[in-house]
């Protein structure tokens, strides 16, 4: 049975690391605290693309697609992706913000027309400084990824608050809680913030 994202503000996100395809898993919340519910959908990424191309399945079979994330060109610091439904049809965009990237990781999301509907960057300028310094650091970068260091994200309407996007401490895997409740009107698409949430750790080669 497909689930209708828009139906719902919250979302769990789970990596599933291999050599040659980066692969995820969306769930919604358990009953119980921690605990996945329902699949949502299996989301596969081909590594070693000249332009990305990241597709949503109901599940593991790839026999039904959900949504696409491709990119427009190839090795662009200021990147558009565009969000397209099964059918192909376009849903909307991610756009990187080149500049204020250069600081804390930021991200527009924009709807089927263009127009802009949230801004997603870092919570904390301070935490975004000290994850770029460790990157930089000989030995310690290779390992930045295992330290403690906060992967936190908000989606804004200017100084409105829609929703988060938080790494899980301590995981083998990759592991994120996306929390759309303060958006109650669902005024940003949640195809979109599904696409969001993968962007984040895979356009940023996490």
């Amino acid at each position: 049975m497909t689930i209708d994202p828009n139906q719902h503000d919250v979302f769990l996100l789970r990596q599933k690391v291999q050599l040659v395809v980066n692969r995820y898993e969306f769930f919604l919340p358990g009953r119980d605290p921690g605990t996945n519910g329902d699949l949502l959908c299996f989301v596969e990424q081909k590594r070693f693309k000249f332009k990305e191309d990241i597709r949503f399945y109901v599940d593991e079979s790839k026999q039904h697609e959900l949504l696409a994330i491709k990119a427009r060109q190839a090795f662009d610091p200021r990147a558009t992706y565009d969000v397209t439904d099964g059918a192909g049809t376009k849903v909307g965009e991610i756009q990187k913000v080149f500049g204020s990237s250069l600081l804390r990781s930021t991200y527009r999301i924009n709807d089927a027309s263009g127009a802009e509907v949230a801004i997603v960057t870092e919570k904390s300028l301070a935490v975004a400084l000290i994850r770029r310094l460790v990157d930089f650091v000989p030995y310690i970068g290779s390992v930045g990824e295992w330290l403690p260091i906060p992967y936190h994200f908000v989606f804004k309407r200017g100084d409105e608050n829609l929703g988060e996007h938080r790494r899980q401490a301590f995981k083998f895997r990759d592991t994120y809680t996306i929390d759309m409740t303060p958006d109650a009107k669902r005024t940003v698409d949640r195809r979109l913030v599904l696409a969001m949430a993968v962007g984040l750790d895979a356009l940023q080669a996490r």
